[in-house]
């Protein structure tokens, strides 16, 4: 006999969480607020008061709907279990989503609520794909904002909360890290979660200041550098220029980006070990050999595919198109320093294939992940042994240690689920009216979290082409990729809702 489990739900905690949330949020928003004003009285910028505005009533609106609920609302226990941290998790991202657009509409920089909410939620889940097409002209608080969306959904929101509010070590706060961080096993930097949440926002700091101050001493002002650093390190890829770093074209800061983009593709755990000068840690992790592996072995191919066939005039452009556009690519930034559509198909569908495998887990980075792909071909290379020895009893290692057989029954269900989701959003899209290649590359583009469009969302289009319900479904898509697709899928099941 089953029942709904809908009242052994704690709801009220969620609801309060999330309040606590939303204010932490229009804190945040705070930031882009004095941006504009910044603008307006030492820059001389009379539009950026409008703006200013703007983010007054969203700060306003945002914190008051927070305390009434942080208020109002007061739950019987404090005690949050798995079910209520996959629901939380969930249900957060669209409350920041629904509430950071805020500034985009009361500004007018996006003036349709089905844009905005796929702006505000390509931003925190570090896509990349935008519906502003003149970026040039947009305001300068509103282009702060979109990347601060992208750095706080790097890391991640449910993790910085956990940094600030380490009451949830022990209310349930195992369950909110696990739903949130991506990775096939969750390896904390210290025993207690908040001490690891904020071991990895203190990590993710240093890089964000780290690079900063290097992209200053090149052709970028502060703004600039600010802005296309968080883009950087969360590897989200908004851009404050229309054609992306293009508009610089400078080796320096495309170097800089570059290896940043790299290292925010690394697991952070080794980047935590790293810094205490444990550097052979690199060298010890299979999983990191085979992203530098195919780092390069994809690069390569561009390169050679772009000498056979002539495109740029010279070897330095194109081996810095070649690597940048890489590791762009599989770290999900979405950055590009050459119209990669100019160079054909072939070079698309090769860069299509780097953003489905990704970077590492427990990395800024997006897509499935490199880990899960050295499991699965593993365990494929297991499956052929034992078609010639039924009898053996072989293991999938991975740095020296046997991944247990639910992990590997977890990955392979994982893959088979993105690639479903994957196709299925690329054939309603192409309903919609979308070329077959436009919608699968839009459509991994979404679910990778990397912001690259193509044809009629790439170089010559734009995301706001789609139909309202093609960004709503992208909306959905990038946010399934960002929380890798269990945390939201779910709260879908009828498991969730009904016990025993």
């Amino acid at each position: 006999m089953k029942r709904f489990y809908t009242q052994n739900i704690n709801f009220p905690i969620i609801l309060r969480m999330i309040g606590w949330l939303l204010m932490i949020e229009a804190g945040f928003m705070s930031i882009p607020l004095c941006v504009s004003l910044y603008y307006y009285f030492f820059e001389g910028v009379a539009s950026e008061l409008h703006v200013a505005w703007a983010f007054g009533y969203s700060v306003g609106i945002t914190l008051a709907t927070g305390f009434l609920m942080t208020t109002l609302i007061h739950p019987s226990t404090l005690s949050m279990q798995r079910r209520e941290g996959f629901l939380l998790t969930a249900v957060t991202w669209v409350f920041f989503s629904a509430f950071g657009m805020l500034p985009f509409l009361f500004s007018g920089s996006i003036d349709n609520v089905a844009d905005a909410f796929f702006e505000t939620m390509s931003g925190f889940t570090t896509t990349g794909a935008t519906v502003i097409r003149d970026v040039d002209h947009t305001a300068k608080g509103i282009l702060f904002w979109r990347a601060l969306t992208q750095w706080i959904g790097g890391m991640g929101i449910i993790v910085f909360t956990l940094a600030v509010l380490p009451m949830l070590n022990y209310k349930g706060g195992i369950a909110l890290f696990n739903a949130e961080v991506p990775g096939i096993t969750h390896e904390r930097l210290r025993p207690r979660v908040s001490q690891s949440a904020k071991s990895l926002w203190g990590m993710y700091i240093i890089l964000t200041a780290i690079l900063a101050v290097l992209l200053m001493f090149g052709p970028m002002d502060w703004f600039d550098s600010v802005c296309q650093t968080m883009s950087t390190v969360s590897t989200g890829g908004f851009s404050t220029k229309t054609i992306g770093l293009g508009y610089w074209h400078n080796y320096y800061s495309d170097v800089m980006i570059m290896i940043f983009m790299f290292l925010c593709g690394t697991n952070f755990t080794l980047l935590f070990q790293a810094s205490g000068g444990k550097l052979g840690v690199f060298w010890k992790s299979n999983t990191f050999k085979w992203y530098l592996g195919e780092t390069v072995l994809v690069s390569v191919i561009i390169i050679l595919r772009m000498w056979t066939e002539g495109f740029l005039d010279n070897w330095p452009d194109r081996i810095l198109f070649s690597f940048f556009d890489t590791i762009s690519g599989i770290t999900s930034t979405g950055f590009s320093t050459y119209s990669y559509e100019k160079s054909g198909e072939f070079i698309s569908f090769v860069l299509m294939i780097a953003m489905f495998f990704g970077g590492m887990t427990g990395s800024t980075a997006g897509g499935a992940k490199i880990d899960r792909m050295v499991v699965m071909l593993k365990n494929t290379r297991n499956e052929f042994y034992r078609a010639l020895h039924p009898n053996a009893v072989t293991s999938v290692r991975v740095d020296g240690r046997a991944v247990p057989h639910d992990i590997v029954a977890k990955v392979i269900a994982f893959l088979c689920i993105y690639v479903l989701i994957l196709v299925a959003v690329a054939l309603v899209l192409s309903m919609m009216g979308l070329p077959i290649f436009d919608a699968l590359f839009s459509s991994m583009s979404a679910l990778s979290n990397v912001g690259f469009g193509y044809g009629l969302t790439g170089d010559t289009g734009s995301f706001a082409l789609l139909p309202d319900f093609g960004k709503w479904l992208l909306s959905l898509e990038m946010m399934v990729g960002r929380l890798e697709m269990f945390t939201v899928l779910v709260i879908l099941t009828r498991d969730f809702w009904v016990k025993d």
